[in-house]
């Protein structure tokens, strides 16, 4: 007999026994949990027990409370590594996922402040903008605004960008050898607009990261606005620490 776990509160028993089926995947990744009747039911608990129960469960991550819709299991966090140049495709296909894109829209618009500057370009100068969901095993992970000088952008957008990875495109059949790129990095929560692409509520937590990837001659060709999912997705690195400055 477990001693602690017959001295525990009603609600952490509750959640226990959950958190079990979570972990053995009686109750898998994406999957509703039953509703509440039911469940106070079959653990013979109040509906106050049941959602203390609950919220400790999605204090944890593992799940996810949809208002209005119910409550679902969390999908298992991604981590991906922050370490070099990679695109989607090579993060995914790394971490053995199957990489997928979703294409929303494609046309010229004219440079934001923002983009002028990462761009290295004239305020209201024609870019090309691209917008995307990105997937992995069918599962929105990022939803991706892209920024390329005008003439670039026209050739790009000519392929199949559900298929062919931007970053492929312009290093292999553009022959633009992306040498280095700056990152922003930042916590952020998605708007209406993010929201809709990636199918979450709005105010839902993201990332937000602003990456500038530039060709030989330190000239930017690519600027990204990149929306992560912060329920699916974390990000990993590995810092070396520089000698200490001697006074």
């Amino acid at each position: 007999m477990n001693t602690k776990f017959e001295k525990a509160p009603l609600y952490a028993k509750v959640e226990m026994a959950l958190a079990a089926e979570i972990g053995t995947r009686g109750l898998p990744s994406g999957s509703q949990l039953p509703p509440e009747g039911p469940l106070m039911e079959r653990f013979g608990v109040s509906r106050i027990t049941l959602r203390k129960a609950i919220e400790n469960l999605a204090a944890r991550g593992l799940v996810e409370i949809r208002r209005g819709k119910g409550t679902f299991v969390s999908e298992p966090k991604v981590t991906q590594e922050l370490s070099a140049l990679t695109g989607f495709v090579e993060d995914m296909v790394a971490l053995g996922r199957h990489p997928t894109a979703r294409l929303l829209d494609k046309r010229s618009v004219l440079a934001t402040k923002e983009v002028a500057q990462h761009l290295g370009i004239a305020f209201g100068t024609q870019v090309y903008r691209i917008e995307r969901v990105r997937l992995a095993d069918g599962v929105a992970m990022s939803f991706d605004e892209t920024y390329l000088p005008l003439d670039i952008g026209e050739k790009v957008a000519s392929d199949d960008l559900e298929a062919e990875p931007i970053f492929d495109l312009l290093e292999n059949k553009y022959e633009l050898p992306l040498v280095e790129a700056e990152y922003q990095l930042e916590a952020a929560t998605a708007d209406e607009h993010v929201a809709q692409a990636l199918g979450i509520e709005v105010g839902s937590p993201v990332f937000l990261i602003e990456r500038t990837s530039y060709t030989e001659g330190h000239r930017p060709i690519d600027y990204e606005k990149l929306h992560y999912r912060g329920d699916l997705i974390r990000f990993s690195t590995r810092l070396a620490r520089r000698p200490p400055t001697r006074i």
